[in-house]
């Protein structure tokens, strides 16, 4: 492709070098993988920047030079193009690369701080129950219609998400959707996409390690909203006070959802149990196989999307009572003895908060609730005696222990997470280190009727320790302690 198509919706400030009407063989912002004919476009990182690496791109052959900053010094040979956003041109030239793959799709994205893989992951599901091809980006797996693609990211880079879209357009999917986390949205990882819808779930407090406020947290979110265009729908959770946030600027047809208040599409729960909920839709009762107020709203989210995108509520309905639990979100396990184990991702205060919560509702003030959790290396420590605190709260028994340490010790992690607990707290409170142990002694401790909670981790095969990353399921553990 030549690089005057690829700069073709880029604000280019200025230029250098040869002339733009050059053949471009491809384009990275991984110098590493620069070769002769490629386009480099230095991006400025949070811990690298890109620019530092304009050099070794050219020596390893690239032929043009995306910037933000010309260099003083430049190579006879190679086009250099200033813009005002690295980021944001990678976006644009990516979509560009690969035809636009997302105007080919109608692409809904979701974002929020929890319940993002549930309700995309159930938009996709339900796309391919109406007999449409559909792919999806999610943090558990990427799908190319029933093809599965591993993933590394919430959301992966301009370049992964371009290529993934346009293989689905190839495959003949004609809807997808993708979770857009607070990451990609402020590093531009999205630009040059175009989305027929968005969804927000709901903000609470996570990843502080990164914006270091909530209010920037917000703002991040908020800029994929903005970003919608005219045409699309933005639907937002009316329960979440920051919910009308998302829409003060965007340019989308506006609508809501809630299950506690008058919205556009209207969510309550009837009845539930471990294994399922009665939940009416805008006056339709539908049995679901999910549990939970969190998973109500986000079967009201779906509900809703279903909808907007222009399919007939009757199959909307229809394919919610067929939709099944994503691995490892309030997945369900059962002992010969009585005792259910209740793996699920909650690595944020409200999430876990929800989780135990529901449980809570379910079993009742008799039912006893034993939750083992841990927190994340190298991430926000802040929430970790808050997370704590919560988990002794709405627990009768509580097992403290390693999640992912990466390079920081185990027993440290425990420690801060110690520091929330009270008198009280710390009576019930057990310091397993060994996340494999730390399971079998709930398994242990509990009684027939008894409802373990394994938090933390989900879906997650492995734990990250010192940069290694070692096969560990908490689905597996569990089962292997029931059989035990």
């Amino acid at each position: 492709m030549q690089l005057t198509q690829l700069l073709s919706s880029v604000n280019v400030v200025a230029r250098k070098g040869v002339a733009a009407d050059i053949d471009i063989a491809g384009l990275t912002a991984d110098s590493r993988q620069a070769a002769p004919g490629m386009l480099f476009v230095a991006v400025p990182g949070v811990s690298v920047d890109g620019h530092k690496y304009i050099p070794s791109a050219i020596a390893l052959g690239a032929a043009a030079v995306v910037c933000e900053r010309m260099p003083e010094e430049t190579e006879a040979g190679v086009a250099y193009i200033q813009v005002e956003s690295s980021a944001e041109a990678l976006g644009i030239m990516a979509s560009e690369w690969y035809g636009n793959p997302s105007r080919k799709l109608r692409l809904i994205g979701v974002t929020g701080t929890n319940g993002k893989t549930t309700t995309a992951t159930l938009f996709y599901e339900m796309a391919r129950l109406l007999g449409h091809k559909a792919g999806l980006l999610s943090t558990v797996c990427n799908y190319v219609d029933s093809t599965p693609y591993p993933t590394d990211h919430t959301t992966p880079d301009p370049i992964t998400i371009n290529r993934l879209l346009a293989s689905m357009v190839e495959a003949g999917c004609t809807y997808a959707a993708m979770e857009v986390s607070s990451h990609a949205a402020h590093q531009r990882r999205i630009a040059g996409l175009t989305f027929a819808g968005g969804i927000f779930t709901n903000l609470t407090r996570d990843h502080m390690d990164y914006h270091k406020t909530v209010e920037a947290y917000l703002q991040a979110k908020k800029m994929f909203f903005d970003g919608l265009p005219a045409e699309a729908f933005a639907l937002t959770n009316a329960d979440d006070k920051r919910g009308a946030v998302m829409l003060q600027n965007t340019r989308a047809r506006r609508f809501t959802y809630s299950i506690r208040s008058d919205a556009d599409f209207r969510g309550r729960i009837v009845e539930q149990r471990l294994d399922g909920t009665l939940l009416s839709l805008n006056g339709r009762e539908v049995e679901t196989m999910f549990t939970g107020r969190f998973n109500a709203c986000n079967l009201t989210a779906v509900y809703g999307a279903g909808v907007l995108a222009g399919w007939a509520e009757e199959d909307v309905l229809r394919c919610i009572s067929r939709l099944v639990p994503v691995a490892g979100r309030f997945q369900a396990f059962h002992s010969p003895r009585g005792v259910t184990a209740i793996v699920d991702y909650a690595h944020t205060p409200d999430a876990l908060v929800n989780v135990l919560d529901t449980i809570r509702e379910v079993v009742g003030r008799q039912g006893e609730i034993i939750t083992v959790v841990g927190c994340g290396g190298n991430r926000d420590a802040g929430k970790r005696p808050i997370m704590a605190a919560e988990a002794a709260r709405r627990s009768d028994r509580l097992i403290l222990t390693s999640d992912n340490p990466r390079f920081e010790e185990p027993e440290a992690i425990i420690a801060e997470m110690e520091a929330g607990l009270d008198d009280e707290a710390s009576r019930k409170t057990l310091h397993i280190t060994d996340r494999r142990e730390a399971i079998r002694t709930a398994v242990a401790l509990a009684s027939p009727g008894s409802v373990i909670l394994i938090a933390g981790k989900g879906h997650e095969d492995y734990q990250e320790i010192e940069g290694v990353k070692h096969h560990f399921d908490d689905r597996e553990e569990v089962k292997k302690a029931f059989e035990n």
